[in-house]
């Protein structure tokens, strides 16, 4: 129970549990190794928590045609639905990790759940492709969805992916398809990091400060200006004519400002947001959704949110 800090007691037992698997999987220190090993190490623990797909849900991978390469996709469809919308989703990992595989049921439980279909996009990573490659191969995903897809299109990411998403919100306001809604969980948006719940988190569980800094550097190019919202959304200008926004964060998360900050601006530019802080909960949980009851009900009001907006209704 040593080391736990402020957290110790804030905490469910279950969570700690969940805590504690997760850093054995992939310890703090892992951040000092290359990142090839990073990866596989992330990998298995990706594995390991993995749940499989719910019954009737299929999926296909295919490949995006960009300037000069291919961009690996899996579109997720649940048999027997007829959907009414494609979730474009955009998986966490710091920028540095993850892919197809590491969200797999994640993106398989969001398709069951809401009977859209849903495309998860495996864009390239850091420090290998700096900004703006992901970003880059996100739009071309966004592009190739809406050319394909006669279904109105959801963005949703998780982390680094709500941060793919909320920029390409912002980029694609004005396209002909523009989404009709996005759903942002605990995404780093490149808020202030010396206010708010970078402050009174930045030893947080799973991410600190420190962490989030790290991961910003590695994806940095040389002379990035901090105020590209490809890079950080929440430096753009401009926030009017975004879609119905629905922002999930963590309360013991150093992110979580980022949500209530992104929140503010659309509702000051006359757009449709909300913001919603899960109590007691900490960056990544989605992955306790199995093991923890606040993580699940979590989960299922994300997947409420991005049916409803699928849907065109506002669910709050």
């Amino acid at each position: 129970m040593t080391g736990r800090g402020k957290y110790e007691t804030r905490l469910d037992p279950a969570l700690w549990a969940y805590i504690d698997s997760v850093n054995a999987w992939y310890p703090p220190e892992i951040s000092g190794l290359p990142v090839d090993k990073q990866r596989a190490v992330y990998a298995r623990m990706c594995r390991a928590f993995h749940q499989g797909r719910p019954p009737g849900v299929r999926a296909r991978d295919s490949l995006v045609a960009a300037s000069k390469h291919g961009i690996p996709v899996r579109r997720y469809r649940l048999a027997g639905a007829a959907p009414h919308a494609t979730v474009l989703y955009f998986h966490g990992g710091g920028f540095i990790l993850g892919g197809l595989e590491s969200h797999d049921d994640i993106c398989a439980e969001i398709c069951a759940g809401t009977g859209f279909d849903v495309l998860s996009v495996d864009y390239r990573l850091a420090p290998e492709h700096l900004h703006p490659a992901a970003f880059d191969d996100a739009l071309a995903g966004f592009e190739w969805a809406a050319a394909s897809s006669g279904l109105p299109l959801v963005l949703c990411g998780e982390s680094a992916g709500g941060s793919l998403a909320a920029a390409l919100a912002q980029a694609m306001r004005h396209h002909p398809r523009a989404a009709i809604g996005q759903v942002l969980i605990y995404p780093d948006l490149g808020g202030n990091e010396a206010v708010g719940s970078y402050v009174e988190h930045a030893d947080a569980p799973l991410l600190s400060t420190g962490d989030a800094a790290f991961y910003r550097d590695v994806r940095s190019a040389r002379k990035q200006s901090p105020d590209d919202p490809t890079f950080s959304p929440l430096r753009d200008t401009d926030f009017s004519g975004l879609p119905p926004t629905v922002i999930v964060t963590a309360e013991c998360d150093p992110l979580s400002s980022d949500g209530e900050a992104y929140r503010d601006r659309i509702l000051d530019a006359g757009g449709k947001a909300c913001w919603h802080q899960e109590p007691r909960l900490v960056h990544s949980f989605l992955r306790a959704r199995i093991t923890v009851p606040a993580a699940a009900e979590a989960f299922a009001r994300i997947i409420a949110a991005v049916a409803a907006l699928g849907r065109g209704e506002w669910p709050y």
